[in-house]
Formats: C-alpha cells, structure tokens, sequence
C-alpha cells in the first residue's frame, strides 16, 4: 500500500480524482538486428511498419551504439556499466550485481522479463555450480517478479529450441517444452497478460526477444509453417521473417498498451542487442548492400537501432545525440524518480531530457571494452564520437568514410580538428581502468 501511495499522485479536478501514476517502461530488445534492418532507418529489404510509425511519433537515436555480441550487451544494458567493471565470462551475469529492474522495483514498480536469459553460466557447465546454473528463481535475485524465459536453466541443442516447440521455463516452475507453439507469441502473451494484470500501474516489462538471431527458420506467418516437418528448417530467407514477426510483435505489444488505457503513460524503447548476423545483407535505399556485422567491432557488429516513444511526449524527431547501453540504466531511474546518485561505477547518463525535446547532456563519446571470452573473438576496447573511432592499440579512423575501417587515418592527416579529436578519444581511454585478469574458463558451448 506505501508503494502505491508513493507511485501514484491523486489530483482533484472537476470533482473526479484522476491517478497519474509513475510513467510505465516497455524495453523491447531485438536479437542480432542491426540499425540497419529498420525501414526507418533506410532498409528498403524488411516491412517494418510498426516500428517507423513509432519512429514518426518518436525519438529516433542515429548514434546509439552497443557491444558487438550478445552477452556483454545484456550485462551492459541491464547493469548501466562497462563490461570491464563487472563482465566475467559470456553467458553469465555474476550474482550481486544491480539491474535497473531492482531500482524500478525499489521505485514501487512491478516488474516482469520474458525472451531470452543467458545470464545462469549454462555455457560453462563444469566451472558454475549447478546451484546457479540450475535455479528456475534466479531472475527474482536480478529484480522480476515475473520471467517467462529460454535458456534459464535448460538448452536444448535440436534447432528451433527457442522458435518452433519451444522449452520455457515460468516463474521457477521446470521447464517445458511447448510443442506446437512458437516461442516468440508464448513470450508475448506473457508479456501482455501481464500488461492486463498490472495496468494500474507503475510496470516494468523487459522483453530481450529471441527473434532474430538464428537458426533462421519460419514464423507462423510463412507459407512453411503449416507443415510441421518443415518449421525447423533453416534458409537464409526466413531472416526477412523473422525481422517482420518482430515489428509485427512490438506492434501488438503497443496496442496492448493502448487497449489498457496505459499509452500516454508508457514509455517504450526499442533497441538491439548487437549487429546482425555475418550471413545477411540488406539492402538500403542509398543502393549500398550493407552486411553485417555481428561479433566484430566495425559499426556493423554495434551500430543498433533506438527508438523511444511516449504519446503526447516524444512528437516524432531524430536525434543525433550519442547513446551506449550503459544510459538505459540512468534513463530508467530517472523516469522512476530514483536516485541512484549513490551508487559506485555507473558509467551512464540520462536521456530522458531528449525524450522531452529537450538538449539534455549529451554525451561527446562512448566507449566500449569488449572481451567476449567466448569462440575466436578477441579484445579489444575503443572510444568514438559521431566521426572518429580510437582503438587501444592506436588504430584509428574516420567511420564516416570508411565505416568497414580498411584504412586508418594517415598520420600526416592527424592535425587540426583531427588531431583534437584523437587527443580527446585518447583521454578517454586513458581514464578507463583495465579488466581484472582471469583465466578464460572455456571454449564456449554451441549455443549463443
């Protein structure tokens, strides 16, 4: 009851009593779909309509960026820091650590998680105790109520493990295999049941989809799926699919808010995890024929899309502003009224004064430290701004003509403005502390 009390301000008018509650957050995070995958941002190869029409309503982010793969980057977003400060091993997400759905539901906020996991240690069996490996409730230790999840406890190695039949695992119960169903709609309408059950408000829902990464396989929308000898295969086509069941997907998830009366209320963000996969390439509406990038540093493993939409408040504008993962964590808090100032290493900032239309305080760089510690993927760390990019062993470049970084900036062209730039990049990775040394556990287990 205190909880509600403090969420929510009763305001007297015209005799009625109107509850203006704590805005609710939807943070919608595709996997492996780079920036350049959306219609709005220049794909004529996908139909995604659902996510341009709330580009055109909202703030779209040019310059957000990520880690290249998907473990760092579910560890970054969650926990608003660095990966050198508290990434241990890939499929992992040490226990102690703060989400921002512990801060939002210190805020009052009810919380829920439904997609994909891969923060128990399943990749490394033999060095993780089967106690964290195997708790069904782990999610709860992270700030969910609420979790609807694949690759929790259980991975299945047979394709279509998180698509066609998939095995899911609910709020602690066992796992089980979902024949007949796909894995994308029983995460959804998880999501929008609880949606249903919460809508007076403040909710959190955090939806790291499944969709797109591969196997590329069909969706209930392909002509293959009504055979079911057919729903596992893969073809590189199903891809185009798959991006279009996600956009159709956010679609559903924000007519859900608006059929609960929740919309102008909401704020909901849409990002990716990291670029897309190495296998597809798309094509722009500039002629260029953009492949990506997954796994690899270059703008196509973590240039990702950003949109964030809140009816009445956003009004559809581009922003050019410089975004990394760890933001998410000080923009949620401050939508929440949460002060986080307490807290030691966050390495983010706040966009919500953006959001508003207003200049906010941008940020001139980001930074990445990427140590994957899984497959042939090896470390490396680099600040950027919108035009120069400084790795940590001096390569440097101008990403805005030679964005696959073939050829370095000459050094006889490091003057003027060129030069300030690399002095300032230099600073910044100069101030960033150097990852803890440890062993690497593994190889990595089949399955990202």
């Amino acid at each position: 009851m205190k909880g509600k009390i403090l969420a929510s301000l009763c305001v007297l008018f015209a005799g009625s009593c109107v509850v203006l509650s704590k805005p609710n957050v939807v943070l919608i995070m595709a996997d492996d779909m780079g920036y350049e995958c959306l219609g709005c941002n220049g794909s004529i190869e996908y139909q995604t309509p659902n996510l341009d029409r709330l580009a055109e309503s909202g703030v779209r982010f040019t310059n957000c960026y990520s880690t290249p793969l998907c473990t760092p980057s579910r560890v970054q977003i969650m926990t608003g820091k660095y990966n050198f400060r508290n990434y241990e091993e890939f499929g992992y997400l040490r226990s102690g650590e703060r989400t921002f759905a512990q801060v939002l539901k210190q805020a009052g906020y009810a919380t829920a998680i439904a997609g994909k996991w891969q923060l128990n240690g399943l990749s490394y069996p033999n060095q993780y105790p089967a106690t964290l490996r195997l708790n069904h409730r782990r999610p709860a230790a992270f700030g969910f109520d609420e979790w609807c999840l694949w690759q929790l406890t259980e991975v299945r190695t047979k394709e279509g493990e998180r698509f066609a039949d998939p095995l899911i695992e609910r709020n602690g119960k066992e796992a089980e295999k979902l024949n007949g169903q796909y894995g994308p709609d029983v995460f959804r309408d998880f999501l929008l049941d609880f949606i249903e059950r919460k809508k007076s408000g403040p909710f959190l829902v955090y939806y790291p989809m499944v969709l797109t990464h591969d196997p590329f396989v069909p969706t209930p929308d392909s002509p293959e799926w009504s055979d079911p000898k057919k729903r596992m295969r893969r073809s590189k086509h199903h891809f185009k699919e798959m991006v279009e069941y996600a956009d159709k997907i956010v679609g559903q998830v924000v007519a859900k808010l608006d059929e609960a009366g929740v919309l102008e209320n909401t704020v909901v963000i849409f990002t990716g995890d990291n670029g897309t996969h190495p296998s597809i390439t798309t094509k722009l509406a500039d002629g260029r024929n953009y492949k990506g990038g997954k796994g690899s540093t270059p703008n196509a493993g973590t240039h990702v899309p950003l949109i964030a939409y809140w009816k009445g408040k956003t009004l559809g504008r581009v922003c050019e502003d410089l975004v990394d993962f760890t933001d998410i964590y000080q923009t949620f808090a401050e939508l929440a009224g949460a002060d986080v100032s307490g807290e030691a290493d966050l390495d983010g900032r706040s966009f919500l004064p953006q959001l508003k239309g207003g200049k906010g305080n941008p940020r001139n760089w980001v930074f990445c430290h990427y140590d994957p510690r899984w497959g042939k993927f090896t470390q490396s760390r680099f600040a950027r701004d919108e035009q120069y990019k400084l790795y940590a062993d001096g390569r440097f470049y101008d990403v805005t003509a030679d964005e696959l970084e073939k050829a370095g900036v000459k050094a006889e062209d490091v003057v003027g403005d060129v030069k300030d730039a690399r002095i300032r990049l230099k600073a910044v990775l100069d101030k960033m502390p150097e990852a803890p040394s440890r062993a690497r556990i593994g190889k990595g287990a089949k399955k990202k």
